[in-house]
């Protein structure tokens, strides 16, 4: 499980997350929603160590993330987390991409690493792509990739952050697709995302946050067909 609790973060006098509270237990699907400079992609980055708390904690199967003694490396093998950009190693093909971490974060043989990547892109429908290198491949393809790569590294939690915001119309549709599979498997997942149609459709909750504060969450079905935070009914009638 996932528990937040009472997290603040500010950059410089911006507070950013302004006391969250938030549980996801194993194999639950988490829609974060909201407006720019809300606070979702900020509290991704503090899941998954990558920023600092200023107060409260963040625990991981137990796990305090921040806590001094806390191997993050270690941690962060629990908790594939995908960007906007997937920032591939251009001369790398697709499969010595998603072989790396492997191979030098978990210390694997060249036979094994490979074994992993060829099945996680297999498993993101990128079976004929393994020889390919990354600037051949369309941007759908590339963020595919970049799944497939945090899922050689066997992570138990996934954090997806506006996987398809720099995506082509055309293209968000087989990475959405690609997240739905990895929902269906019973993968525990936090999604920030714009789509709405995925939020409504794949998560078991989608919380709303609103300048740094989780305004609303509930189930899908309550928070988009009857929601009662005022900032929320205001956010979803401007995204209709």
């Amino acid at each position: 499980m996932i528990e937040i609790e009472n997290v603040r973060k500010s950059f410089g006098p911006l507070e950013v997350l302004k006391g969250i509270n938030l549980a996801v237990p194993k194999g639950e699907v988490l829609t974060i929603i909201g407006g720019s400079g809300s606070g979702k992609s900020t509290l991704l980055t503090c899941i998954n160590g990558l920023e600092a708390i200023d107060s409260g904690c963040i625990v991981v199967d137990g796990t305090d993330v921040h806590a001094k003694a806390t191997d993050l490396n270690k941690l962060r093998r629990k908790l594939g987390i995908v960007f906007q950009q997937w920032n591939a190693f251009p001369h790398l093909t697709v499969l010595e991409n998603v072989m790396l971490a492997p191979r030098k974060v978990l210390g694997l043989s060249k036979g094994e690493a490979e074994a992993i990547a060829v099945k996680q892109l297999t498993h993101v429908g990128l079976a004929e792509k393994l020889k390919v290198y990354p600037n051949r491949m369309s941007g759908g393809q590339q963020q595919r990739m970049a799944i497939a790569r945090a899922l050689a590294m066997s992570p138990e939690y996934m954090l997806f952050d506006e996987v398809t915001s720099a995506l082509d119309p055309q293209l968000v549709g087989e990475v959405l697709d690609t997240l739905r599979m990895l929902a269906s498997e019973g993968m525990t997942m936090i999604c920030v995302t714009h789509e709405m149609k995925f939020a409504r459709e794949v998560s078991d909750r989608v919380a709303f946050f609103h300048k740094g504060v989780m305004a609303e969450i509930a189930p899908p079905e309550e928070l988009f067909g009857a929601p009662k935070d005022p900032e929320l009914q205001a956010f979803l009638a401007a995204t209709h």
